[in-house]
């Protein structure tokens, strides 16, 4: 598994992953980075040219919210059906 430093801009997020961002959760996985760093890397999966957001998503907002501008990704590969 490849582990990459991306943009947290150049992570798409599927709707349904954006519709179940829980703000609660966002804000407690927020306070757990500002008091611990950074822990699990979340996972993403490449689409042509895009990022796809795999796994994550709460990790990912959190980073948005703290203002970063990076964040640590585990690149995996696409199931296939």
């Amino acid at each position: 598994m490849e582990t990459i430093s991306v943009s947290v801009d150049q992570i798409y997020v599927p709707a349904k992953m954006r519709r179940s961002v829980d703000e609660t959760r966002v804000e407690t996985v927020a306070e757990s980075f500002i008091e611990n760093g950074r822990m699990t890397p979340i996972r993403v999966r490449r689409d042509g040219a895009r990022l796809v957001l795999v796994n994550g998503v709460h990790r990912l907002e959190a980073c948005r919210a703290l203002g970063e501008e990076t964040i640590t990704a585990f690149v995996v590969q696409a199931v296939k059906h």
